[in-house]
């Protein structure tokens, strides 16, 4: 497995050959401080429980956001519940640009990464230049 060192070296993207690499946040609910040192994507403090869910990570998954379908990795998946008693289960993201996202379980897929669809978004976002749609 690689260390931490080069993940934080290659801005922490990943390929359709080498997404497994990718450091999941496992075993705790994260805390802010657990998102200042990279180690986790998200933390919400303002919910009346939390618990971390029991879902292998690092995990494929197409991730249904406004801008349409987008592949992704989960590596870190909490359950919370709000004040109005409503549980959400959220994910932490890494896509394949090596930036982060924060997404419910309800917009997401989950896949393997044999699954042509997830193969294709990570490949074209991969190849596709900075700032370019082409």
């Amino acid at each position: 497995m690689t260390d931490h060192d080069e993940y934080e070296e290659d801005g922490g993207g990943f390929d359709v050959d080498d997404w497994s690499r990718l450091i999941p946040f496992t075993g705790a609910v994260a805390t802010l401080e657990d998102v200042q040192a990279r180690k986790a994507v998200f933390a919400l403090g303002d919910t009346e429980e939390s618990w971390t869910l029991d879902m292998d990570l690092p995990q494929p998954l197409i991730w249904w956001e406004d801008d349409g379908e987008q592949a992704a990795v989960a590596v870190q998946a909490e359950a919370h519940v709000g004040s109005d008693g409503e549980t959400m289960e959220v994910l932490g993201l890494i896509l394949p640009d090596g930036s982060a996202a924060v997404a419910l379980m309800d917009d997401v897929d989950l896949v393997d990464d044999t699954d042509p669809t997830w193969r294709d978004l990570v490949a074209s976002a991969v190849d596709a230049p900075d700032g370019d749609d082409d």
